[in-house]
Order: structure tokens, then C-alpha cells, then sequence
């Protein structure tokens, strides 16, 4: 199995939706790095406001993550899909976390928020992308989620703030005595977020006895 997973990261590498990540990844640093292009000094809810809108930006490009136009050759293969999403995973893990330190390190520092606070928020919208990814996979045959989870999370970050109760109100200001609350459910999501994607990682059995059958003829159950 460890040869096979070897052997799987140079294809997985190639395959992966750069067009997708780079334009999400380039549009968060030059909207993260305005205040230095103009010279302007923006007010701490203004940082923190571009912050948030940087971190859905690079949760937009995640979402393409998953999409695999071979899906449905590839279920036959010996490295069930849970391995093989774990491992798209693996390869752009490191490159966000550069991303995001570049992202805080462009806003201004003296109006930055507290950046653990608003890394966490950055890391539940992103993992909350790659869930959405991996429900949609999981539940239909769609090959390519992207395009759905990320027109549903352009659709929450427009009503989350406006539906959301005040008591559970997630998008908080620093000196707002309900920071630390609306962080505690931010790192609830996380969790929430992330197990979800685990648990939708294998491949649902083939409906009514389906069986896939192989690029080279052969044939067997669908399997994760």
C-alpha cells in the first residue's frame, strides 16, 4: 500500500485544479496586500474585513480540490478514494499555510486582528470547502463539486451574517466581549467540518449490485 500511495503523488500532483488554486491564491495576496499597493491605513474592522474576504477567496479555491474528471475510472483502482483525497490534501496543505502567513504578513500590523483568532476562522471556511466537497462526491455521482461548493459558500458568507443569531453570531469584532465565544464556535465548526469530510471519504457501494468495471475489462464492487 505504501508503494502505491508513493507511486500515486506524482499523478495526483499533476492532476490537481492549479488554474483554480493560483487565481484564488494570487486574487487573496493582492486583495491582502491593497493597503500597502495604495498606502492607505485601514481601520482594524477594515483589516479584519479583508482578512475574512481573503480567507473565503483561498476557501473558493479548495473547493475545486476534489474534482476529478476520471472519478468514475479511477473507483477501480487498488488506493481507495479516501487515500487518494487525503493525499490532493497532503500536497496543498503546506502551500496554504505559506499563503495565508503571506496573506497576514501584507495587512498592515498595527491594524492586524489577533492571528490565531482569525486563522482559525480561515481554517473552518477552508475545511468547511473541502466537507462540502467531499459530501457532494459522496452522495452523487458528481465528478466535478467545485463549482456547487463554491457557489454554497458564496451563498453562507452572504447570509451567515444576516441569519445568524446574535447569541451565536460568528463574525465578531476584537474588542467585542463575544470574541472569544464566536470562537469557540468557530473551532466547533472546525471539528464539525472536518469529520464530515472523513466520514465521507469512501466510495458508496454501487447501487442495486452495480459493479465498475476497469479501463483493462475487468470488473468489481465499487469501493472508497
Amino acid at each position: 500500500m505504501r508503494g502505491l500511495t508513493t507511486d500515486l503523488i506524482g499523478p495526483l500532483w499533476r492532476t490537481l485544479p492549479w488554474r483554480a488554486l493560483a487565481a484564488a491564491g494570487t486574487l487573496g495576496l493582492l486583495i491582502a496586500g491593497t493597503p500597502v499597493l495604495t498606502g492607505a491605513e485601514p481601520a482594524p474592522w477594515q483589516t479584519l474585513l479583508l482578512l475574512r474576504g481573503v480567507a473565503l477567496i483561498g476557501a473558493l479555491g479548495l473547493a475545486f480540490l476534489l474534482d476529478d474528471p476520471a472519478r468514475h475510472l479511477t473507483a477501480a483502482v487498488p488506493t481507495h478514494r479516501p487515500v487518494r483525497q487525503a493525499l490532493r490534501v497532503a500536497l496543498v496543505a503546506p502551500l496554504a499555510a505559506l499563503w495565508w502567513t503571506a496573506a497576514l504578513l501584507l495587512v498592515p500590523s498595527a491594524s492586524r486582528p489577533p492571528a490565531g483568532d482569525v486563522t482559525l476562522e480561515a481554517a473552518a471556511v477552508g475545511v468547511l470547502a473541502l466537507a462540502g466537497a467531499a459530501l457532494v462526491v459522496r452522495l452523487t455521482e458528481e465528478a466535478r463539486p467545485g463549482p456547487f461548493v463554491a457557489a454554497f459558500l458564496l451563498l453562507a458568507a452572504v447570509l451567515a451574517p444576516l441569519l445568524a443569531p446574535g447569541d451565536w453570531a460568528l463574525f465578531g469584532q476584537p474588542d467585542d466581549p463575544r470574541w472569544p465565544a464566536a470562537h469557540d464556535r468557530w473551532a466547533v465548526l472546525l471539528v464539525a467540518a472536518t469529520a464530515v469530510g472523513a466520514l465521507c471519504g469512501p466510495e458508496p457501494l454501487g447501487r442495486g449490485g452495480r459493479r465498475i468495471r476497469s479501463p483493462c475489462g475487468t470488473s468489481g464492487p465499487s469501493r472508497g
